[in-house]
């Protein structure tokens, strides 16, 4: 039986083996993904984002265990994303110790993955695990993000349902509010909800909510505006619901299950569904373009020639907008040679 054949009847190590490869990016991997692309596009991922401190292991511990109580049949996949040091490249990848209830249950699989330098809190291959859990059976994918506070709107592109965490007394009212962090929510979450000022919290969000519901979804990607306009329906418009949570004795956490039903059942509903697995998919290609034409572009040009340019870059003899066409015009040049 192939690894393929074993990842698609849901055997564990099997999973777990390609999990190491697509994250290591060998060809096998890369080759077991293209199998595997078929079968995928069942899943309900979610996206669970918000600043460092909100809780967002405790919670995603908190509603998995939720799922297998009140849904057993339901597999669930957790993909924890923890952010890498910029001096050693490693990662603690300690996720798992905030979710030891989960151990031992056969329908619950968690991998831990370092960001590896990526902005935005989600790794390359985030996209990737999230395939080969979707072929493997699972029915929903949770993906918590590194936290870094104000670059999670990556995870907008990646999950049907984005999940932003927040909680009480962790810096201004307006914090969630910049860069778009509370654009991209569907559901609004203020977690340690038994401590002061979590009715502060809640109603700065609501207002902030009351301000404007916008018409479609917008971010940014490759330095481009992206936006996914609303479905032409008669559905009502998906006002994000605010749930309050105390996520270290389960508070909280029925309402928090039935407010991602309920925008599941919207957004199969309006068409949103659709719309948000052609963004994340084109997204996806983008991705997978880049990184080929860049890789084409280095195996086409000498070393010597990029090195000689990069001199010339040092020395403020050309600048890099300049560099680049001196450098494509000299792949050209060799290709036509």
């Amino acid at each position: 039986m192939t690894l393929t054949q074993s990842v698609l009847e849901g055997r564990r190590l099997s999973i777990a083996r390609l999990l190491t490869q697509v994250e290591n990016n060998s060809p096998e991997g890369r080759a077991a993904l293209i199998e595997l692309f078929p079968h995928t596009g069942k899943a309900h991922l979610i996206g669970v984002t918000g600043a460092p401190g909100t809780g967002k292991s405790s919670l995603v511990n908190q509603l998995t265990l939720y799922y297998r109580k009140h849904a057993s049949r339901k597999k669930i996949a957790i993909i924890a994303v923890d952010p890498s040091s910029p001096f050693t490249g490693g990662a603690v990848l300690g996720d798992r110790v905030r979710m030891r209830d989960l151990s031992g249950d056969d329908g619950v699989f968690i991998r831990s993955m370092a960001a590896r330098g990526s902005v935005g809190g989600l790794a390359q291959t985030t996209a990737s695990f999230t395939q080969v859990f979707d072929a493997a059976g699972f029915d929903i994918i949770i993906i918590e993000t590194v936290g870094a506070g104000q670059s999670e709107v990556d995870i907008a592109r990646l999950a049907h349902t984005t999940i932003v965490v927040e909680a009480p007394g962790l810096g201004d009212d307006i914090q969630a509010i910049k860069a778009g962090i509370l654009e991209i929510a569907d559901v609004l979450v203020v977690n340690k909800a038994d401590r002061p000022g979590v009715e502060h919290t809640e109603r700065a969000l609501r207002t902030t909510l009351e301000l404007a519901h916008p018409a479609k979804r917008v971010f940014r990607h490759h330095g481009q505006t992206i936006s996914i306009d609303a479905p032409e329906t008669d559905a009502a418009i998906w006002i994000p619901p605010i749930n309050k949570t105390i996520s270290t004795d389960g508070t909280g956490i029925p309402e928090l299950a039935d407010s991602i039903a309920k925008h599941s059942a919207h957004i199969r509903q309006s068409g949103d569904w659709a719309l948000r697995d052609r963004a994340r998919l084109g997204s996806e290609l983008e991705a997978a373009l880049q990184m080929e034409l860049l890789s084409r572009f280095f195996e086409s040009i000498p070393q010597g020639h990029y090195n000689d340019v990069m001199e010339k870059v040092l020395h403020r003899k050309i600048s890099p907008y300049e560099a680049v066409k001196l450098l494509l015009n000299g792949s050209s040049e060799q290709e036509k040679s």
